[in-house]
């Protein structure tokens, strides 16, 4: 399994990426081809297996993108959550649901409420 990190940034309506730990570089004029163009460089350094992806904007002109290839049908869960996978043999103690939310009425706020309004 491989898993490649790219830090990118926009500069002069071009993208470009950077492996965080290794060699591999691309440019696009669009995150979109910037992100076709990175997973191809990665699958060319490592096919083991398929393919997944994730996208982040930190800013406007910069952005995370990684690449994992061969985890895809090991029944792996990669990222966020907190939740532990069960056991796939045996039995499991179920687990405790989280406690509702209660949920707090809002007022809704008019322009009358502020001392303006905006289309005024």
């Amino acid at each position: 399994m491989g898993v490649f990190t790219f830090v990118c940034r926009s500069s002069g309506g071009e993208w470009t990426a950077k492996q965080h730990s290794g060699d591999l570089e691309a440019s696009a004029p669009s995150t979109f081809e910037l992100q076709r163009k990175l997973v191809k460089t990665a699958l060319a350094a490592d096919s083991s297996g398929g393919v997944q992806s994730s996208f982040s904007l930190i800013t406007p002109s910069s952005a995370v993108f990684q690449v994992i290839i061969g985890a895809v049908g090991g029944g792996a869960f990669i990222g966020g959550g907190g939740a532990a996978a069960a056991p796939t043999g045996g039995a499991a103690p179920a687990a405790e649901a989280p406690p509702a939310e209660e949920k707090k009425e809002e007022k809704e706020e008019s322009d009358d409420d502020m001392g303006f309004s905006l289309f005024d």
